[in-house]
C-alpha cells in the first residue's frame, strides 16, 4: 500500500492554492509522487499526461501571480474517467474498437467546465468495455483493484476514479451513471458519489436517447461533491435536455436546508432483490441515524418492484448503436469482450415494436415511481446487495445461497436512472472483513440539493473516514 500524498480536500485544495499558501505546480508534483507510488498495484490510472498537467497547473499560478482569480477549483488535479473527452488525450473507453487512437480535440463539456473552473486533469481512469459492468475489468487495460482491498473491486463503470479517489491519488474524479456507475463504486469505495438530475450536468456527446446517464463525480466530502456540481451544472443550447439553472448554490445549500419534517421511506430490498444481512442491517443503521439527525418523518411505503435488468437493458440498447462508426460492426466483433458482445447481437435486429414495449413498461415503472413519490420526499436503501465482490469479476450470483437475478448484487440503482431523479450513495459504515458499505439516499424530482443536504447530514453525525486504511 502507498502513503497517502495527497490529503486535502477539493475545496482545502482550491483554496489553498487561491490564498497563496501552495501553489498549483506544488498540488500537482504531490499528486503525481501518489500515483506513481500507489497506481501499480490499483490500476486505477491507464494514461497519465504529466506535461499537459504541468501546462495547466503553471497557467493557475501565473493566472493567480498576475492578480486573478483562476477560479473555485484552482489547481484541483483529477482524473478522468476514460468513458470522457480530455482535449489532449485519448478516450480508449475500455474496448479494443477504440483503444490506441490519437488524442481528442475537444472536452467532455462537464470537463470543460472542471478545467475553466481551474481544475487540473493528470490522466484517464479504467473503465469496463463501453462502462457495461459494475466491476472495472477489460481487455485492453486489466483488471482495477480497490484501495480497501485489492483482491475486490472497485465497482464499475466509474471503477477507476473510484480507486483513484479512495486511495487519495487524486481529491476527485469524473463519474458517470446510466445504472449506477457513480453509485456503486461509491458504495463500494467508502466515497460520495452523486448522481445529478437527468440533464442538470449538460452532456454533448454521451449516452442521452435512453435518457438514463449523467455526468458526474466521486469525492471524499459532500461538501467537494456541492462544489463540483455547482461547476459542471447549468444549461446548454446543445443539449434539449438539459434543466434551467437550478436557482441555488449547492454548496451552501447542503447546511441551509431545513429537513425536519420531510417524509422518508426506508426499503432493505424493494420487494425484490435478496441483501446480504450484514448491508441489510449496516445500511438500516444508517438510515435510522439520518432519520433522527434530519428529523425525518418515516412513512410506511412497502414498495415492491420487479427486477428492473431487463427493462433497463433494452432502453439502454439504442444507446450503443447512435453514432457507431462503419466498420466496427460486425466486422470488428471478435475484439469486443465475451460478455459484451451479446448484448450487440441481441438488439441488432431489435423490432420498433419491442423497443415500443419497453418504453411502455418503463411508463409503467415511472408511474409507480410518481405515486410513491407522492407519499415521501426522499427513499432510502442500501447502495448493493452485497459488499465489494472478487476483483476480476464477474458479478456473484448467488446470494445468502439463493440465485439472484442478473445484476443482482447492485439492483436499487436503475430507479432514479429510468426516472431521472437524483441520488447519492453515501458511506453507511464498514463490513466486518474491512470493506465500505454504502446508503442510497434518492431525491424527489430535481432535488439534487435535499440529497445533498441529507448526506451531508450523516456525514455530520457519523463521519466515515474519506481514504481506504493504508492510504492516509
Amino acid at each position: 500500500m502507498t502513503t497517502l500524498a495527497i490529503v486535502r480536500t477539493v475545496i482545502e485544495t482550491a483554496e489553498g492554492v487561491r490564498d497563496g499558501r501552495f501553489t498549483a505546480v506544488e498540488v500537482l508534483e504531490e499528486c503525481l509522487a501518489a500515483i506513481d507510488a500507489g497506481n501499480g498495484e490499483l490500476n486505477a490510472f491507464i494514461h497519465l499526461d504529466a506535461d499537459l498537467a504541468r501546462r495547466d497547473a503553471q497557467r493557475i499560478d501565473a493566472l493567480i501571480a498576475a492578480g486573478e482569480d483562476p477560479g473555485p477549483l484552482a489547481g484541483v488535479p483529477f482524473g478522468v474517467k476514460d468513458l470522457d473527452d480530455c482535449a489532449g488525450m485519448p478516450t480508449g473507453r475500455g474496448s479494443r474498437w477504440y483503444s490506441g487512437g490519437p488524442p481528442v480535440a475537444e472536452d467532455s463539456l462537464h470537463v470543460h467546465r472542471l478545467r475553466t473552473a481551474g481544475a487540473v486533469p493528470v490522466g484517464k481512469t479504467a473503465v469496463p468495455e463501453f462502462g457495461f459492468w459494475a466491476y472495472t475489468n477489460n481487455r485492453v487495460t486489466g483488471v482495477t483493484r480497490n484501495p480497501w482491498n485489492p483482491a475486490r473491486t472497485p465497482g464499475g463503470s466509474s471503477g477507476g476514479s473510484a480507486a483513484a479517489v479512495a486511495a487519495g491519488l487524486v481529491p476527485f474524479a469524473t463519474a458517470s451513471d446510466g445504472g449506477g456507475s457513480t453509485r456503486t463504486p461509491a458504495g463500494f469505495c467508502g466515497l460520495v458519489g452523486h448522481k445529478p438530475s437527468f440533464g442538470r450536468i449538460p452532456d454533448l456527446r454521451g449516452s442521452r436517447y435512453a435518457q438514463t446517464a449523467a455526468a458526474g463525480a466521486l469525492a471524499t466530502t459532500v461538501a467537494d461533491a456541492a462544489r463540483l456540481l455547482d461547476v459542471m451544472a447549468g444549461p446548454h443550447l446543445q443539449d434539449r435536455t438539459s434543466l434551467p439553472p437550478a436557482g441555488v448554490v449547492y454548496e451552501q445549500q447542503i447546511d441551509r436546508i431545513e429537513t425536519a419534517g420531510l417524509r422518508v421511506g426506508w426499503s432493505v430490498d424493494l420487494g425484490f432483490a435478496i441483501v446480504d444481512p450484514e448491508v441489510a442491517s449496516v445500511t438500516d443503521a444508517a438510515a435510522r441515524a439520518l432519520i433522527a439527525a434530519a428529523g425525518l418523518d418515516v412513512v410506511d411505503i412497502n414498495v415492491c418492484f420487479d427486477d428492473l435488468i431487463p427493462i433497463w437493458a433494452q432502453l439502454e440498447s439504442v444507446d450503443r448503436w447512435v453514432g457507431l462508426p462503419p466498420g466496427l460492426w460486425p466486422e470488428r466483433a471478435d475484439d469486443l469482450d465475451p460478455g459484451v458482445r451479446p448484448a450487440f447481437e441481441r438488439t441488432e435486429s431489435m423490432s420498433v415494436r419491442q423497443y415500443a414495449a419497453a418504453l411502455t413498461r418503463r411508463r409503467e415503472i415511472e408511474m409507480d415511481l410518481a405515486r410513491l413519490f407522492s407519499q415521501i420526499d426522499v427513499l432510502l436503501t442500501p447502495t448493493s446487495a452485497i459488499t465489494a465482490f472478487t476483483a476480476e469479476g464477474p458479478m456473484p450470483t448467488v446470494i445468502n445461497g439463493r440465485q439472484a437475478p442478473p445484476a443482482g448484487a447492485v439492483p436499487f440503482a436503475m430507479l432514479a436512472n429510468m426516472w431521472g431523479t437524483p441520488a447519492a450513495s453515501v458511506p453507511a459504515g464498514i463490513s466486518a472483513d474491512g470493506l465500505p458499505i454504502g446508503l442510497h439516499i434518492v431525491g424527489n424530482r430535481h432535488a439534487d440539493d435535499v440529497v445533498l443536504r441529507l448526506a451531508r447530514l450523516l456525514e455530520q453525525s457519523r463521519p466515515w473516514p474519506r481514504h481506504a486504511p493504508g492510504h492516509s
